[in-house]
């Protein structure tokens, strides 16, 4: 037997002017062949899993093209044409095959097509036909649509937020892929999606509202013929048709049980919608509960939530922790031009720079202020434990890490990293623990690293590309009616 492998990541935040352009994916993740295996058997990612799962059935896993973009604006056209021409060339050289696991994000919109999954999902069934079985996994930020349900037998979600068991889920997906070609099982999927965008705020999977949700997915596990089941968070920051949360369930040949069972989730989701809502922390309100703390504290910049595709150079709470001159306080920034008059003055200098606030106008103004050069590094490090994403190699470009005289230390990048490695900080030579306030821009991706120096997380409604208010965002694609921006929605399953 043998099953292919493919995949294509990224999430697009469609109220980013900027696009996501095919460099950006050559530069995070492009591969096709062998390379893959080489690099990505042994990762905490699903295509890892992929690897160890089809190895334990004893079936050959044949890597036909993996791509994986930081996420960012809209896929540029042309960027999303190169990649589906080197998939399906790629694909084409390697057949036949048996199965086909396969790793879409779910988020994914092109300038092209805003369902990007559903799109090369539905080509792939069209290339492989009816009869070779299809079997992926969704990050639960999927906007789930109805062409990737029909181009799949099986599709199976990560059930941590933050993301630590894509691994486990892409061993879960081969395994179904083996019992499928056994002739064991025979999968049906069915999906509910309410009108309903679960806030980001509320998206923590150990956490309530989640919690009792994912404990009831559990019990349904229980039930013999129930293979998988998924809860679909959604990504509110992807402005298309599809956008919203819902819930999969996939049973062996009971099309009636799948249907009710997702739909029993999506009550679930329904009636709890206040819950999901979210309840804002303000920065000041923030800030004066910082300062009351005892120990570590770590402030997840919401708007500005790199792995939402935000930019990284929000000063917000920069500028709020430099005016309140808080002694022991960092945040990293995405700034190239920063890093590189740094770079020229060296190590132990003073300087005067403007860091952050130079994407776009809506994350804050430049920080102003003279630095000292405290070191500079190559920006390049590897996190060995399941993160957030799976990524274990690590690249943020050149680095500069500068301090002013108040006692704020900021990293500067060239290139945008989500925080979700401490190795960020320690292989410049940081000690996380000894920061009073670390700003972590993400909601609960940072959450698996920081939890472990920090003793308090507050989560803060800054304004930017990724705020937790939903409802200041322009959307023009999405359903309506829809809760929370149609109070009085109804909904029937």
């Amino acid at each position: 037997m043998r099953v292919g492998i493919i995949g294509l990541l990224q999430e697009s935040n469609t109220f980013i002017d900027r696009p996501t352009t095919f460099e950006m994916f050559a530069q995070d993740l492009l591969e096709t062949g062998e390379v893959i295996r080489h690099h990505q058997a042994d990762t905490h990612h699903e295509i890892g899993g992929f690897f160890e799962g089809l190895d334990s059935a004893g079936i050959d896993a044949v890597p036909i093209f993996v791509a994986r973009a930081m996420p960012y604006g809209v896929v540029e056209a042309e960027a999303f044409d190169r990649l589906i021409q080197i998939m399906f060339d790629e694909l084409e050289k390697a057949g036949p095959f048996d199965g086909m696991l396969v790793a879409p994000h779910g988020a994914t919109v092109s300038a092209s097509y805003p369902d990007v999954d559903g799109y090369w999902l539905m080509r792939l069934r069209r290339h492989v036909g009816q009869r070779v079985p299809i079997v992926g996994t969704l990050d639960p930020h999927v906007n789930l649509s109805t062409q990737m349900v029909i181009a799949c037998n099986a599709l199976v979600a990560y059930r941590s937020n933050p993301h630590i068991d894509q691994r486990q889920r892409g061993k879960e997906a081969a395994c179904i892929m083996a019992r499928i070609l056994s002739g064991e099982i025979q999968p049906t999927m069915a999906a509910s999606c309410p009108p309903i965008a679960i806030n980001v705020e509320s998206q923590h999977t150990a956490e309530p509202p989640c919690h009792p949700m994912y404990e009831l997915a559990d019990q349904m596990l229980e039930c013999p013929n129930v293979l998988s089941n998924s809860i679909l968070l959604g990504f509110p920051y992807a402005d298309v048709e599809e956008m919203g949360s819902g819930a999969l369930v996939v049973t062996d040949n009971d099309g009636e049980l799948a249907q009710n069972m997702a739909d029993e989730l999506g009550q679930h989701m329904w009636v709890h919608r206040q819950e999901f809502a979210g309840q804002f922390t303000e920065v000041a309100e923030a800030m004066d509960q910082a300062m009351q703390l005892i120990g570590s504290v770590c402030l997840l910049d919401i708007g500005d939530n790199v792995g939402g595709g935000s930019p990284g150079d929000g000063t917000i709470l920069a500028h709020a922790l430099h005016e309140r001159k808080i002694l022991d306080s960092f945040v990293c920034l995405f700034d190239p031009d920063s890093v590189q008059k740094a770079k020229g003055i060296g190590v132990g200098e003073r300087i005067r720079l403007h860091v952050g606030g130079k994407t776009d106008d809506h994350h804050g103004k430049p920080l102003e202020e003279e630095f000292c050069v405290v070191s500079l590094h190559d920006g390049r490090f590897r996190e060995t434990k399941p993160r957030h994403g799976g990524r274990t190699e690590m690249d943020q470009g050149f680095t500069a890490v500068v301090a002013t005289d108040h006692g704020l230390t900021v990293m500067l990048t060239s290139l945008r990293m989500a925080p979700t490695s401490l190795v960020q900080l320690t292989s410049c030579g940081l000690d996380p623990a000894s920061f009073h306030i670390l700003i972590a821009k993400g909601v609960h991706a940072p959450v698996a690293a920081y939890q472990e120096v920090c003793q308090h997380l507050i989560r803060v409604n800054t304004p930017g590309v990724t705020c937790a208010d939903l409802t200041c965002l322009p959307y023009r694609h999405r359903r309506r009616p829809m809760f929370p921006f149609e109070p009085d929605t109804i909904w029937q399953s």
